[in-house]
Formats: C-alpha cells, sequence, structure tokens
C-alpha cells in the first residue's frame, strides 16, 4: 500500500465537538431524545457540504447522511462509517472544557475544575502506552464526550482527507451519524434503503488497534408486582408491601456471581438498573446480558425463579414478568462474511499499529445494524474512561483511526 501525507484535522474537529451538549435522556419519548443533539448534526452537515460532498443532510429524526463518491472503475462494495453524536446521560454533558496534556510524562491528570478528579495510571493502564503523545480530557466537572465524539471527528477527517486527494482511488462510502446510541436507540430510525451500502464499521472503540467483531446479547425484563395495600395501623395479617417484595427479589440474586461487579470476559450478568413503586405497586427494571441467546434465557429462567420463590411469602400478591428483546451478538452476522473482519485488522497493520480482535462487553450501533442487514464490526476511535469525569483520549490515536478508515477503504478498492 501506498504511503499517504497526512495533514489531519481531527484534533480541531474533536475539540470544537466535544464543547456541543449532546446527552440522550432515556425518559424521553422522542427522536432524537434531546433536541439538542441536532445542534450537533448541522454543524456536521455545514462541514461536510463545505468539504464539496453536496448530498450531506440531517432527517427529520436526527440522523445525517452523507456520501463520498466512489472515484473507481472498479465494482467496489459500498461501505458505511458510522459514530454517534450523543453522549451518555451518566455523567454532565453540559459547557465540557477540554484540556489538551502535550506530551504526556506518565503523570497523574488533576483536573483542574475539581481537583479531587485524579486521572492516575494505576487506574487507567492504557496511559501506559500514551508516554510522549497528547491526552485530551474534560477540566473535572463533566465527561468529555470522546464516547463518540472521537469516532466522528476521524470519519470527518477521513472523508475530508478523500475530498482533498482525490487521485487516491475507493468505492462509494457512506458516512451514517446517529442520535441516542448511549440509550439504546441508536439504530431504531436508520433508513437501511436510503442507506444502500453493503456493510459498514462503526468507529466507537476503545484502545489503539482494536477491532471488534463481538458484543453482548441484549435483553431487558420489567417485573412488575402487584402488593396488597393497608392503613399501616391496621395492617397486621393484610398489608402486602410491593416495595418489600422488590427489594426481596434483588436481595436474592447471587451476591458473587451474575452481576456485573462479579463478572468479566465472556461472563453474563443479571443487572437491576431502576426500582421505583409504592406499597401498591412497584417496578424493578433489568438489562440482561450474555454472548450466548442461551445464556440470556438461562438468566432470565434463573431470575425469574427468584421472583417466584419471593412471592410464596406473599400469596394475596402477584408479579408480571416481561422480557423486551434488545439487541443480539453481531458475530452471528459477521462469521458469514469473514473477509469484513480481516480487512479492518490489515488496515490497523498498515497504519503502522498492531491489531487486536476484541470482544465488547456491551453492544455499539453495529449490533442492531447487522441484524438490520448491514454486517458491521467495531473500529477503535481511542476513547477511554466512558460516561466518566475521568474520560480521555489521545491525539495519536484518533489519528491512527483516521488512517485506519483510509486503508479500508484502499484496501477494499484493490480487493475488487
Amino acid at each position: 500500500m501506498p504511503e499517504f501525507a497526512f495533514n489531519h484535522t481531527v484534533t480541531d474537529r474533536f475539540l470544537q465537538y466535544v464543547t456541543i451538549d449532546t446527552q440522550s435522556d432515556p425518559t424521553s419519548p422522542t427522536c432524537p431524545s434531546t433536541p439538542k443533539q441536532k445542534n450537533l448534526g448541522k454543524v456536521l452537515v455545514a462541514e461536510l457540504k463545505e468539504m464539496g460532498i453536496e448530498d450531506a443532510h440531517m432527517d427529520e429524526h436526527g440522523y445525517v447522511y452523507a456520501t463520498i463518491p466512489e472515484n473507481s472503475d472498479k465494482n467496489v462494495p459500498v461501505i458505511c462509517f458510522c459514530s454517534h453524536m450523543d453522549t451518555s446521560p451518566d455523567s454532565s454533558g453540559t459547557n465540557v472544557v477540554p484540556i489538551v496534556h502535550k506530551n504526556y510524562a506518565g503523570q497523574d491528570l488533576v483536573l483542574p475544575d475539581d481537583p479531587s478528579q485524579i486521572i492516575q495510571m494505576n487506574e487507567h493502564p492504557d496511559l501506559k502506552h500514551q508516554i510522549g503523545n497528547d491526552v485530551i480530557t474534560a477540566s473535572g466537572l463533566t465527561l468529555l464526550g470522546a464516547d463518540n465524539k472521537s469516532g466522528l471527528a476521524a470519519i470527518m477527517d477521513a472523508a475530508y482527507f478523500f475530498m482533498s486527494n482525490p487521485d487516491i482511488k475507493h468505492g462509494r462510502v457512506r458516512i451514517l451519524f446517529t442520535p441516542d446510541e448511549e440509550i439504546g436507540r441508536g439504530a431504531d430510525k436508520v433508513d437501511i434503503k436510503k442507506l444502500a451500502a453493503d456493510f459498514g464499521y462503526t468507529i466507537d472503540g476503545e484502545s489503539l488497534g482494536t477491532v471488534e467483531d463481538e458484543t453482548f446479547s441484549a435483553d431487558g425484563v420489567t417485573i412488575k408486582i402487584q402488593g396488597v395495600s393497608a392503613h399501616p395501623g391496621f395492617a397486621k395479617g393484610k398489608m402486602e408491601s410491593a416495595i418489600k417484595i422488590a427489594s426481596a427479589i434483588i436481595d436474592r440474586l447471587p451476591k458473587d456471581r451474575l452481576s456485573p461487579e462479579t463478572t468479566e470476559l465472556k461472563q453474563g450478568f443479571i443487572h437491576p438498573t431502576n426500582i421505583e413503586g409504592k406499597i401498591e405497586q412497584a417496578t424493578i427494571n433489568f438489562i440482561i446480558r450474555d454472548f450466548e441467546e442461551s445464556g440470556l434465557e438461562e438468566h432470565e429462567a434463573a431470575l425469574k425463579a427468584v421472583m417466584k420463590e419471593v412471592l410464596k411469602e406473599y400469596p394475596n400478591s402477584s408479579a408480571e414478568f416481561r422480557i423486551t428483546k434488545q439487541y443480539r451478538n453481531m458475530k452471528n452476522v459477521l462469521a458469514k462474511q469473514p473477509e469484513i473482519v480481516e480487512y479492518a485488522l490489515e488496515a490497523v497493520k498498515e497504519a503502522g499499529v498492531t491489531p487486536r480482535l476484541n470482544s465488547i462487553r456491551g453492544g455499539t450501533d453495529g449490533s442492531r445494524l447487522s441484524y438490520m442487514g448491514l454486517p458491521c464490526p467495531n473500529i477503535f476511535a481511542g476513547e477511554h474512561a466512558f460516561h466518566s469525569k475521568h474520560e480521555w483520549v489521545s491525539v495519536q490515536d484518533m489519528e491512527k483511526a483516521v488512517q485506519t478508515i483510509i486503508n479500508l477503504c484502499v484496501i477494499w478498492e484493490a480487493r475488487s
């Protein structure tokens, strides 16, 4: 593969994007869940048009679509690159102040707006690979937004490269920026027919060099409890508190396994995410995760058994157990077209980075998109410590993500 001269814009773009508040809201029924996500969408569309990408636009749901036209005479597959615009509701994304720590030397990073927020290498071991690099953090009061604005910036820089270097051959490239990925709705309103891509890559991974071809499979479970209310002064033998029933269900979950805090690698879990209610009625929401669908079924059966066992102690109460399918392991789809992942690993290597094939203890838009007809592994964007005030990314890792995107397009054109 020929060597390219890069004039990267990824850092400047990233520093601009993170200052735009795009937190999504899981309690909102709209799409996007927060209208402020469209503020970033408008900026991205304007920048794409300025590059000369004429069809760039944002639809009514806040999804941004654009096309880098092909310049090859070959029949090259249409590739989509995808990142999400929203940031997590878990930590504030308002008034983000990014700080570039140049020539990182291994020191603790004390965040100036809240000196109690300290990013330490022993808690963030990937920092040991950043010696001499430029590390970007927030100021201590907010998350940074590297998840996934580093991916946005990388795709935008790659688009800028191709539009500025028309002599470098590639097929048609489709760009997709989604809202609401952080609340599990990123693919809800994607128009696959309009996208018209053969496969895609989300740019939403962590450590330098990683390509991820496997995610959790995921379900949600809701338990709605109907208790028995009575005046507390005359409740003996009558009251069956739905609050206490809900508490008993959670208390009887395993303490040493099957929870996020006790599992790793390929182990799944049962995780209560919300509980609310009164004496008469209460609701518990769970997320169920496993790499195998059979594992999901086992975890759900175990949770249902706990619920039934608790209800034996409350003979006049009842509960509804409802399962909601969320997403499935994308490996089941990607295994049918192994070259999609193989070329991604090759593109990473061509960027001068050792590729690593990983599994995600979570999901991406690619999980859903893969089952919507767009096989879609995940490529690193360099983001770390997601959803927290300790979030960080390095300039050099983002630049390598840009180069990986460009290499992928060139590889697909050369092999077509």
